[in-house]
């Protein structure tokens, strides 16, 4: 929220407290044509002094720094003294009717309209108190959430630095691996990969990608696994439903994708590794399935993307994502729902 867009919220909120204040004392006395009080109009004047001086000074100085009692004590002093002087300047003696005797019943009246003073001046401290404190508590929420979403923000850039030369290493072995086999296609996976290569460059930094521009990297990753695969009969990609207009965080499938051609291959170098995509106007369902193959090493770092697109997941759709991975010893699958 903009500065002026709150000093705005916070004009309307005062002019509205003051609006009803007035209305409320002074609506009866029009419509009933009644005289005015003598003290009313320095009585509400009062009140807006007091009310301001509880609000930019009381308040902050005493309660909100964990002074209560100070604070309690300072205000009920404060309304006390008030209470008795203006009592005293503007009390009068009205004629009594029959039957009202001054020494007693007219000292129950003037104790009565002590204490009916005194709640009157309580009211705009007991109003600007609440008025402030809630507007404290905005501001640290305020505060709180561009904190929290800083940490966010930064924490994802860590995972997206992580991931990146992760993702450079696995393929750049790929490549390897057709060279030294000498295959003729190897000049086409070094473009495969310069094509991923601009686009983690170009689109990886944004907070947001076109789900069709995500699609076509991970089109060109898959080709670049077919190309370095000595089998890649069994290796299925299919995407179903409406890509256009629809945007998703970067880099976010490729984990899942990577993790089944590292563990999907036999014992005969065979690949067994089905990708779906099915994508709805508000959903994105992704289904990942592999064999598992029968000498799969596990690597103190084999782990790493799985848990950085975990992590992503977490921070990014926090209440919005179901991610379900089985692992029944012959199959691996990863089903994620994703709610755009």
């Amino acid at each position: 929220m903009t500065i002026e867009r709150r000093h705005i919220q916070i004009f309307f909120v005062h002019f509205s407290i003051w609006a009803l204040f007035y209305g409320f004392f002074l609506l009866p006395f029009f419509f009933q044509l009644r005289q005015l009080p003598p003290d009313l109009p320095i009585r509400l004047v009062l009140t807006i002094i007091l009310f301001y001086t509880n609000y930019f000074l009381l308040v902050p100085r005493f309660l909100l720094k964990k002074n209560t009692w100070q604070y309690v004590i300072i205000c009920l002093t404060i309304i006390i003294i008030l209470g008795v002087v203006i009592n005293m300047n503007f009390s009068f003696e009205p004629k009594l009717p029959p039957g009202f005797h001054r020494n007693e019943d007219f000292r129950d009246g003037k104790w009565a309209r002590q204490v009916i003073m005194m709640l009157s001046l309580s009211t705009p401290f007991f109003i600007s108190t609440l008025l402030r404190v809630y507007v404290e508590w905005r501001k640290n929420e305020d505060l709180r959430k561009k904190v929290e979403n800083e940490k966010v923000s930064s924490e994802l850039q860590f995972l997206k630095t992580q991931l990146n030369p992760h993702f450079l290493f696995n393929s750049l072995n790929a490549i390897y691996s057709l060279s030294v086999k000498g295959a003729p296609n190897t000049s086409e996976a070094i473009i495969s990969l310069s094509e991923l290569m601009r686009y983690m460059l170009y689109e990886a930094d944004k907070d947001k990608v076109k789900l069709v521009k995500e699609l076509e990297y991970i089109k060109n990753y898959v080709q670049l696994q077919r190309l370095r695969l000595s089998d890649s009969a069994n290796v299925k990609l299919k995407i179903s439903g409406e890509e256009r207009g629809k945007d998703v965080p970067p880099l976010l499938f490729i984990s899942f994708i990577e993790n089944a051609f590292k563990y999907g291959t036999d014992y005969k170098g065979r690949t067994y590794v089905n990708i779906g995509l099915q994508i709805s106007d508000k959903n994105i369902h992704l289904r990942v399935e592999n064999k598992i193959g029968a000498h799969r090493k596990q690597t103190k770092n084999s782990g790493v993307g799985l848990e950085n697109v975990k992590n992503r997941l977490r921070l990014l759709y926090p209440n919005s994502h179901k991610l379900q991975i089985t692992d029944d010893g012959e199959t691996y699958t990863v089903d994620l729902n994703l709610n755009l």
